[in-house]
């Protein structure tokens, strides 16, 4: 998720996940999401235009979401 913008979140990311159950399924729901996409972009599935828009909104919504949250225990945690 973060690896192409943020790769010096990922461990602070991961210490969130495993501290925090909600944040860990966001971020697994997340990687079903990029999963789905790239398979219809890839031509392998197929769906309609709307719904692939949908779903591509719901990712960045997650993203969004755990990043705030990453931002906010960085900061509580002093890292």
């Amino acid at each position: 998720m973060f690896k192409e913008c943020c790769p010096e979140l990922i461990p602070v990311m991961e210490k969130l996940a495993a501290e925090n159950p909600h944040i860990a399924k966001l971020i697994e729901k997340h990687k079903e999401l990029n999963k789905i996409i790239d398979e219809v972009e890839a031509g392998r599935e197929h769906m309609e235009d709307i719904e692939l828009e949908k779903l591509k909104k719901e990712k960045l919504h997650i993203k969004d979401e755990v990043y705030q949250a990453v931002l906010q225990y960085k900061k509580e945690k002093g890292l």
